[in-house]
């Protein structure tokens, strides 16, 4: 007899950590883009936006350097957010996917019959949509 497995986790993090997020590998691409990006030009954009913002005094009353700050905070739970789901992809493989059943990974064609054409529809998971 299967005894089922229990999981004890100490946060809600660390359950949303354990979650497999399905990707094309298009979408895994555009998450890694997105992550390079992030890290070394929008990073470096902030920061320079902060030492403007202080060179101009008291930083106290400085709305300027309350942005920046927030935007800061901002792309790095960005950064987080991306590392955790690249952390967690599973890559579908496109040839393993039986052309029978819809599911992620799969294309579909769609004839609209009110203007006569095939549309082409890629099947992605949440994280892609």
């Amino acid at each position: 007899m299967d005894v089922p497995h229990i999981l004890v986790v100490d946060d809600e993090k660390e359950i949303t950590d354990l979650i497999e997020i399905y990707l094309t590998q298009e979408g895994y691409q555009k998450l890694e883009d997105e992550l390079e990006i992030l890290k070394t030009v929008r990073r470096r954009e902030v920061a320079d936006r902060i030492k403007v913002a202080i060179s101009f005094g008291d930083i106290s009353e400085n709305a300027e350097y309350d942005e920046a700050k927030n935007e800061q905070a901002q792309v790095e739970e960005r950064i987080i957010k991306l590392e955790s789901m690249i952390r967690r992809a599973v890559i579908i493989d496109e040839s393993k996917i039986d052309s029978n059943v819809v599911t992620i990974g799969s294309i579909v064609k769609v004839n609209d019959m009110d203007f006569e054409e095939e549309v082409e529809y890629t099947i992605v998971g949440s994280a892609e949509a």
